[in-house]
């Protein structure tokens, strides 16, 4: 076994044929992000998630959820990222990450307990969801500058692909991409949950002091949710291409914040749903 795929036994069938053969299969695992402050000395770290996710990339993960939930607003926030606890003793994986803010550094943990308003399958309604990014200081990016090329755009599913290395043996994994606006794929993350990808994008580009990204546009291979948005809106990422369909508030989300939002990404055509000053 790999960290992020696994291969299994199955019976494959073809009419009245049964055939053995080994399948691999991407690994699902749960990860717990905790946090905690130097601030108070001697504090136990606060479990402040727990998200099933293809083991790899963890600690971009649990910076890009937290980054996107507004606790990490910078780098030098953070005082240490660690991983403690034994490995799992079937998998070897290690299924904690912990992040320690420096000194001076307060932590809002009931903010932390409302980022549930996010999922699909919470309930809240629309308008609650978008007066929540308004009252957390979300930033439009209407004024951001940076344009991509209709023939870029097109593209970017084939080069994604290229990158999409356990997608390949699993068919099972979710990715995101930033790409800059001459196409080039900047960096790639993949996961079983579409918004664990996203985060580790997140993750990886404030590792490297890149956010806002203002120059970059962010590829998803899935559908475009509220939840993708807000990920892209923190990250200052002013456009997000998905292969899949956005949702009704995805699209209230963009125009809203002035952020470019493209659709159904296939085969060389797709939509734009909002923001198609900045597609050229």
């Amino acid at each position: 076994m790999s960290a992020n795929s696994l291969a299994v036994d199955v019976s494959r069938i073809e009419g009245d044929r049964a055939t053995s053969k080994q399948d691999e299969v991407a690994v699902e695992e749960p990860l717990e992000i905790q946090l905690c402050s130097a601030q108070a000395a001697g504090a136990a770290a606060r479990s402040v998630s727990i998200t099933m996710r293809t083991p790899g990339d963890d600690e971009e993960l649990a910076l890009g959820f937290l980054f996107s939930e507004g606790i990490i607003t910078t780098r030098t926030r953070i005082a240490a990222v660690t991983r403690p606890g034994e490995p799992d003793p079937v998998t070897g994986q290690r299924n904690v990450v912990r992040v320690e803010l420096g000194p001076d550094e307060p932590i809002d943990f009931a903010r932390l307990e409302r980022h549930f308003y996010t999922t699909s399958s919470c309930g809240v309604c629309g308008k609650a969801s978008l007066d929540a990014l308004r009252v957390a200081g979300a930033q439009s990016l209407a004024e951001c500058a940076t344009r991509f090329s209709r023939e870029v755009i097109a593209g970017l599913p084939d080069r994604l692909r290229e990158h999409q290395r356990v997608f390949a043996k699993t068919g099972g994994l979710h990715a995101a991409a930033v790409f800059g606006p001459d196409g080039e794929i900047v960096l790639v993350r993949e996961d079983v949950g579409r918004h664990n990808a996203v985060d580790k994008v997140v993750g990886a580009l404030l590792r490297q002091e890149r956010l806002p990204a203002h120059g970059l546009g962010l590829l998803v291979s899935g559908r475009a949710s509220f939840e993708l948005m807000q990920k892209a809106l923190v990250a200052g990422i002013p456009l997000l291409a998905a292969v899949g369909a956005p949702s009704s508030l995805a699209v209230e989300l963009a125009r809203e914040f002035g952020m470019t939002l493209i659709g159904f990404l296939r085969r060389g055509t797709f939509n734009v749903y909002a923001g198609g000053e900045r597609v050229v």
